[in-house]
């Protein structure tokens, strides 16, 4: 592991939430897509490697009354071997297989110890 890549935020209206973290908090919307039933909006600053912000819509209908924070993702530079070393260490995977984004982008997700969800993804290199 190299860093933290991005935390993931579920949030109710993707729109009302993009428009606070640009126009309040200052963030910079870099990436918007839809994928897999959800709508994702990237934000930050606009420096290299930076740790991103992600707003997660669709989801799920509602959210958790715990919080909102959906998961923490961790950047790999070989996804697979991180997804053997994992696998073998006996770790509960949520994700069935290596999805890949439309951008390229490898993840998956597994459970960490409290039943919080922990992503692994691997960027394209450019």
């Amino acid at each position: 592991m190299k860093r933290i890549d991005h935390v993931g935020l579920q949030v109710k209206d993707i729109d009302v939430s993009i428009r606070f973290y640009t126009e309040i908090i200052g963030l910079e919307l870099k990436d918007r897509v839809q994928a897999y039933g959800i709508e994702a909006a990237f934000l930050g600053y606009g420096v290299e490697n930076e740790a991103e912000l992600e707003l997660i819509s669709g989801f799920k209908d509602g959210l958790p009354s715990e919080g909102i924070v959906h998961h923490v993702a961790l950047s790999s530079s070989d996804i697979q071997a991180e997804w053997d070393k994992l696998k073998h260490n006996g770790v509960e995977f949520i994700s069935q297989e290596i999805a890949i984004m439309p951008s390229g982008i490898k993840y998956f997700f597994i459970y960490g110890p409290e039943k919080e969800w922990i992503e692994f993804l691997q960027r394209p290199n450019k």
